[in-house]
């Protein structure tokens, strides 16, 4: 079965590529590797939840956010050289905007490392950073990176 395959069986659609929001390209590849900008939880143009993780915005819903972000970076992969390209996920790294007090940042990212577990399998096991920060851009919740190896 082929990763577009099993994205329909989950009935996931990836969402057109988030324009960059500055001097920046969605993706890059280098060898057999791709490179995601960072995604913020933006759909339809538009960033669908700002605040702090912990004050405005439940661990829960900022958790929806970075699964968001995940479908972003595999749109940006997928734009580049196409999802059945990726061979496995090979690094994720998560921001999220933290109220002061808040560590739950790993059970957050866990919205887009779970997602790619689903669409990958073990191929979608991956080194991660979950990362606590004061500010993200456009005040965003939560943002995700990617590291892709591609055949």
């Amino acid at each position: 079965m082929t990763h577009s395959d099993r994205l329909t069986a989950l009935g996931i659609d990836l969402p057109d590529v988030v324009a960059p929001l500055a001097a920046y390209v969605p993706a890059v590849r280098t060898g057999n590797l791709v490179y995601t900008a960072g995604q913020l939880p933006i759909v339809d143009g538009e960033l669908v939840r700002t605040g702090k993780v912990g004050d405005d915005v439940s661990a829960e819903d900022a958790q929806a956010l970075a699964r968001t972000c995940g479908l972003n970076g595999l749109a940006a992969v997928h734009a580049l050289v196409g999802i059945d390209a990726i061979v496995r996920v090979v690094k994720v790294v998560g921001f999220v905007a933290s109220a002061p007090g808040f560590t739950g940042q790993p059970a957050v990212i866990n919205g887009a490392s779970e997602l790619f577990g689903e669409i990958f399998g073990e191929a979608g096991a991956h080194a991660r950073s979950a990362v606590g920060v004061s500010e993200l851009p456009r005040n965003a919740p939560v943002e995700v990176e990617l590291i892709v190896e591609v055949a």
